[in-house]
């Protein structure tokens, strides 16, 4: 049936009332909080109010309706627009909308999921569109959902890298079920972007990822509006290169340097509401997604793990876990950085490869996959050496604010690995994953810890992280054996008659086991407790052990003296009121370089025989 000139008109009228309500609501909120962005909501208005009214299929009342689409602010610093969007769908009231930036609101400077219509935190600029990768990626492969992903980007963020991988990974992919919206206002927070409104630079650069470019007027309504259902019916993924104006709507604002992250005052905000007029103040119709049920995920059972006699690397019991978790979970997915070869997570891969994400050298890319795979229900567990997650440390602390529940897997950790030098060698990546908040840092030392452990965090919430070893360890627990998080092991010793207490985890431990050995000829009993769980710690069990030895200790790690196990170890006894500590610390204090494992650990002062002169020290 074809549309009539009345219903056209009807509709573009529809679009500029709300685009004007997007516009005042912007400036009211942000004007009554004193801070905020309108300038950068006013430009993308237009393109929003098409989307809201026209194309985004979403039901406000029901946010957890896995039919939604998805919506995406990447330059989350136009919350203003955001929440603006939220009280036009009828989502919140305008009292609400007037709480912006207050305290104890839930509408905060950038867009967080406290609001249940908020997929992820935004504002860190460069991580939507990575995000809405991940979203489209679990739509069209594990999913098979008939949602679509809309991503607003800023101009300013496409200096960011992962803007790129995110294209890339979407062009290799072909996820047409994704559009990314690019706001091109030409202003930056400082000046002008780097390529300001050059249309062609930025369709040819989206067109050499496998993007296909609509370059379009983004204040022009039928515009938007024709470039927004090709996106849709597209069979490739799509870029809305939208020219717009900063500040467009009021006089002083529009495309005027200065204004960037700046409110209006009360007498600015007047003239800018006199010039828009008056605002519709109302509620708009929002399209309901049709009816769709994902299929089934239930388990197929308990989880088959393998048990270990034999010495073997932990990084190769990590891929053995996920394979077996794969085989009783179907909603268990999988991606790696190109190293599956050697993190193993190959193993999952062989089982279930439609359940196997190849991320390639991307690591931004690949956290930001796992969060939007876990925003539709997915467990996503991703791993890659240790070293090269810091990369993508901002994409992890940016997961803890999302409220995200994802699973990472670092090996290669410490100089234990070898001949490959101190590049490839995590040494400060136990610090970066306790500094997260609301972290879980694992750090199994056999495959059968390694084991539990993995199952163990598949259902856990927040950020958790297991080192794995390169090099084959002995198995020191037996398949029935239990690993609570928040729990640690005394391994040897553990009597009255310890004099002190060696604490490791990892490959250290089987050090410090040495160590015991030594010293239990030489008639010196100590105990060693294996730290497995670094966060959250058995503060107990260490409290215990200073109480037992009189306070004397010794911790060893294959980490940068700072902020690894033994700053882990202090704080808590600090917090548990331990106030008498002999501490003796070993971690590695210069830059290490390349050799054998073995000598590695004893260059770095990590070995069996510095443990044991470590704990002669203390006894004088």
């Amino acid at each position: 049936m074809s549309t009539t000139a009345t219903e056209v008109g009807s509709k573009l009228e529809t679009y500029r009332d709300l685009a004007r309500q997007l516009r005042i609501d912007s400036i009211r909120c942000s004007t009554a909080a004193g801070s905020g962005h309108p300038t950068s909501s006013l430009s993308a208005a237009d393109l929003m109010a098409v989307l809201l009214a026209g194309h985004l299929r979403c039901d406000f009342a029901h946010p957890e309706d896995p039919a939604n689409d998805h919506w995406i602010f990447s330059k989350g610093h136009a919350s203003p627009l955001v929440y603006s969007m939220l009280k036009a769908a009828g989502a919140i009231s305008d009292d609400e909308l007037m709480t912006f930036r207050k305290l104890r609101s839930r509408l905060e400077g950038h867009p967080t999921p406290v609001l249940p219509w908020i997929d992820v935190a935004t504002g860190s600029l460069g991580q939507g569109l990575p995000i809405g990768v991940g979203i489209a990626l679990a739509a069209k492969r594990p999913l098979a959902a008939p949602f679509h992903v809309w991503v607003l980007v800023g101009d300013s963020e496409t200096a960011e890298g992962s803007i790129w991988e995110a294209f890339d990974h979407a062009g290799h992919e072909v996820l047409s079920n994704l559009t990314a919206i690019i706001d091109v206002n030409r202003l930056g927070q400082r000046g002008p972007t780097e390529l300001q409104w050059d249309m062609d630079a930025y369709a040819s650069r989206v067109r050499a990822f496998g993007i296909d470019p609509l370059v379009i007027d983004g204040h022009d309504l039928s515009e938007i509006d024709d470039a927004l259902a090709r996106a849709r019916r597209a069979e490739r993924p799509t870029a809305v290169l939208a020219r717009t104006i900063k500040g467009k709507g009021v006089s002083f604002l529009e495309n005027k340097e200065g204004w960037h992250g700046k409110a209006l005052d009360s007498e600015q905000e007047k003239q800018a509401l006199a010039e828009l007029g008056e605002s519709p103040d109302r509620k708009f119709a929002v399209a309901k997604p049709e009816r769709w049920t994902p299929r089934a995920a239930a388990r197929t059972g308990s989880v088959a793990l393998k048990s270990y006699a034999e010495p073997v690397a932990t990084r190769k019991a990590y891929g053995e876990a996920l394979q077996a978790l794969g085989a009783s979970r179907p909603d268990v997915v999988v991606l790696d950085a190109e190293v599956s070869n050697s993190t193993h997570a190959e193993d999952f891969k062989k089982s279930a490869p439609d359940r196997f994400f190849e991320m390639y050298i991307a690591e931004q890319q690949m956290i930001a996959a796992a969060v939007g795979m876990q925003v539709v229900g997915l467990v996503p567990f991703a791993s890659t050496f240790a070293a090269f997650l810091t990369r993508a440390h901002d994409f992890i602390r940016m997961a803890a604010i999302s409220r995200a529940n994802i699973r990472l897997s670092g090996s290669h950790a410490g100089v234990s690995i070898g001949e490959d030098g101190p590049s490839q060698m995590a040494l400060e990546d136990l610090a970066m994953m306790r500094a997260v908040f609301g972290s879980t840092v694992l750090y199994p030392c056999d495959g059968n810890q390694t084991a539990k452990l993995v199952r163990s965090i598949a259902d856990r919430t927040g950020i958790s992280y297991i080192r794995t070893t390169r090099e084959k360890t002995p198995v020191i627990y037996g398949p029935k054996d239990e690993f609570p998080i928040g729990g640690s092991k005394v391994v040897r010793g553990g009597s009255d008659k310890d004099r002190v207490a060696i604490v490791a985890a990892g490959i250290t431990l089987h050090e410090a086991i040495k160590a015991h050995e030594v010293l239990e000829q030489q008639g010196i009993a100590v105990r060693v407790i294996d730290l497995y769980s670094l966060k959250p710690i058995d503060a107990d069990a260490l409290a215990h052990a200073a109480e037992a030895t009189a306070g004397r200790l010794v911790v060893v790690e294959d980490h940068w003296v700072e902020g690894g196990i033994g700053d882990a170890v202090l704080a808590a006894l600090a917090a548990k009121g331990v106030r008498e500590v002999r501490y003796r610390h070993l971690a590695v204090h210069k830059m290490p370089g390349s050799g054998k494992p073995a000598e590695l650990l004893d260059a770095a002062g990590i070995s069996t025989v510095h443990i044991v002169r470590a704990v002669k020290d203390l006894l004088g």
